[in-house]
């Protein structure tokens, strides 16, 4: 990075109006009001320090690359509010804007174009609704000592029809004129055309003091970094424009795909997907982070690493055209793991949905996949595949993840000749990438004693259960009530008090959980499970059916003797979790 020379407001002006200092896709557009444009003048005028600026010189190699914008002259709230793409002269070196947009913006706007914004209580629809308006700065204004803002000069946004409203005691030049004007005779010829002889020397001293701060006062000052490495300059921009509202490395990376999309507007779709999505079933909290990186995956560019190279032109370009398939793919995901109980609360990694969605999306699924009984062994891979990679620790986080994801894909086309959900194959990948779906030993004691409020406690509880219906309203419940581990509920159960703890403590383990729908769950309330398993089932057969197929064993009527019933549920849990997670189980399903 090295530092140029300062240059003028009007040179550096010229220099937008020719095409050389553009905007990059990763900029956002005019975010300044029209007050905040006058009191950035007005600082000018007083020879408050402009702040330094930063560009990025994109060689002519490199510019076709990504897509630039031009800056706003002429804003107008429902016509132009957006930036028009650039089109850079051929074999043109361009000065990308990484820090200073909004200033050079406001300053394209004061001294080139207009505002246009719309009046309150009138209808979008109505040219009216609209008045351009024009900066002005008052020549005659006297500054109040009292003003808090601490202003000495008065800028201002008219319309045409404000101006001919003037007071007898104001002067307004338009702001924009000073680029033409000459300084001295022409100057004076103006005021004496306006106001009265003896305002002339009071009015001229703002007007020359405008010409100077636009002309010939050196006031641009910039750094110019001239890496064309994309990751160097993104977190560049990412720390220049830090000290506002920080822009998080996807606003970027969604900046440059909007740039690249030509008959949708990008922006708009991704945002419009993420609420749908999050609004699937009983709500999740996807972010465009997902739906960009479902993007490179689905759409089968050579990586889907979060990084600036894969959101250039070309790749853009397939996603924009694989759209419709990628949003309709994700939908059903989202769907899909909704009626497997999924939520927000519980889907602790969402990379994870990103191999589903693409398995999906290559199939060519439909709605029909989310009940139909030909697809039930498919789902039911799927949602175990799903579960053991949310309970492996870190199986989705780092680097290796972006590798991982790509080599699922590969695994996913390659056994195109099978209509099932290729989990075995999976498994061998993510094995391969150090991220096996084995669990050891230590692993499996862990999960033993998950604890209620555990993200994860669902998920494995829904593989241990698999027969509880979760479309719709269900609970995580203890079995023993947990309004019943008081101290002094347990004491007068006859719960020796050297043992009282260990009951509160055991109170949310695993041992003490179990999957209800939500009318079981209303009915049981806080009865005790003895109470409550005779009154849901009447017929013995089915009391003990119910029991062993949520391996309850034999459940005692006082909650004295919680701590038997504890650690015997305990070993029938840890039992059946090391059958279904453990290494021999694992070994069984991938392939040599």
């Amino acid at each position: 990075m090295s530092y140029q020379t300062a240059r003028t407001i009007i040179s550096t002006l010229e220099e937008i109006r020719r095409g050389e200092i553009v905007l990059p896709a990763i900029q956002r557009e005019l975010v300044w009001s029209p007050n905040q444009i006058s009191r950035l003048f007005d600082s000018l005028m007083q020879g408050y320090p402009f702040g330094v600026f930063l560009y990025w010189l994109v060689k002519p190699e490199n510019s076709q690359n990504y897509k630039f914008y031009d800056f706003i002259v002429k804003f107008h709230q429902r016509d132009r509010a957006h930036n028009q793409p650039s089109a850079p002269m051929p074999n043109t070196l361009l000065k990308a804007v990484l820090d200073g947009q909004q200033r050079l913006t406001a300053l394209n706007i004061g001294l080139r174009g207009s505002m246009a914004l719309k009046l309150p209580r009138m209808r979008w629809n109505n040219p009216a609704a609209f008045p351009i308006r024009e900066l002005h700065l008052d020549l005659l204004w006297e500054p109040d000592e009292e003003d808090e803002q601490g202003l000495m000069y008065r800028f201002d946004f008219l319309t045409e029809e404000e101006l001919n409203k003037a007071e007898e005691n104001e002067c307004w030049f338009p702001v924009k004129d000073i680029l033409d004007m000459e300084l001295g005779p022409a100057m004076m010829e103006w005021l004496t055309e306006r106001i009265s002889q003896r305002h002339v020397v009071r009015a001229s001293r703002p007007l020359f003091r405008l010409y100077n701060v636009v002309h010939t006062e050196i006031l641009i000052t910039c750094y110019e970094e001239n890496s064309q490495e994309l990751e160097k300059v993104l977190q560049i921009f990412i720390r220049m424009n830090s000290g506002g509202t920080p822009l998080s490395y996807s606003d970027l990376l969604l900046s440059i795909a909007v740039a690249q999309w030509t008959q949708v507007d990008a922006r708009e779709e991704i945002h419009a997907l993420v609420d749908d999505l999050n609004r699937s079933g009983n709500g999740f909290s996807f972010s465009k982070d997902l739906v960009l990186k479902a993007s490179l995956m689905l759409s089968d560019v050579g990586s889907v690493g979060f990084k600036v190279e894969n959101f250039n032109r070309s790749n853009m370009s397939i996603v924009e055209k694989k759209w419709e398939d990628i949003k309709r793919a994700l939908t059903l995901t989202v769907q899909l793991i909704s009626n497997f109980g999924f939520n927000e609360r519980n889907v602790t990694a969402h990379n994870s949905v990103l191999p589903i969605a693409y398995y999906l999306m290559h199939r060519k699924h439909t709605q029909s996949f989310l009940s139909h009984t030909q697809y039930e062994a498919d789902r039911h891979a799927i949602r175990e595949w799903l579960i053991r990679s949310l309970l492996k620790t870190g199986i989705w986080s780092g680097g290796t993840a972006d590798g991982m994801l790509a080599d699922i894909r590969v695994e996913i086309i390659k056994s195109n000749e099978n209509e099932a959900f290729p989990s075995n194959r999976i498994y061998a990948v993510m094995a391969g990438r150090g991220r096996p779906l084995a669990f050891e030993e230590e692993e499996i004691e862990n999960l033993a004693d998950m604890q209620y409020g555990n993200r994860l406690t669902f998920a494995l509880l829904s593989l241990l259960f698999p027969h509880v219906d979760l479309r719709n309203h269900f609970h995580v419940d203890h079995v023993f009530p947990k309004a019943k581990f008081t101290r002094r509920e347990l004491s007068k159960t006859g719960v020796p008090d050297n043992e009282i703890d260990e009951f509160i403590q055991s109170r949310d383990g695993l041992a003490n959980l179990q999957l209800l729908q939500g009318l079981e769950n209303t009915e049981k309330n806080s009865s005790l499970p003895a109470k409550w398993l005779r009154k849901a089932f009447s017929d013995p057969t089915n009391r003990q059916e119910y029991q062993d197929l949520h391996l309850l064993g034999e459940v005692p009527e006082s909650i004295a003797k919680f701590d038997t019933f504890y650690e015997s549920r305990r070993e029938r849990l840890k039992e059946k979790i090391t059958k279904l997670l453990g290494r021999s189980a694992i070994q069984s399903r991938v392939p040599n």
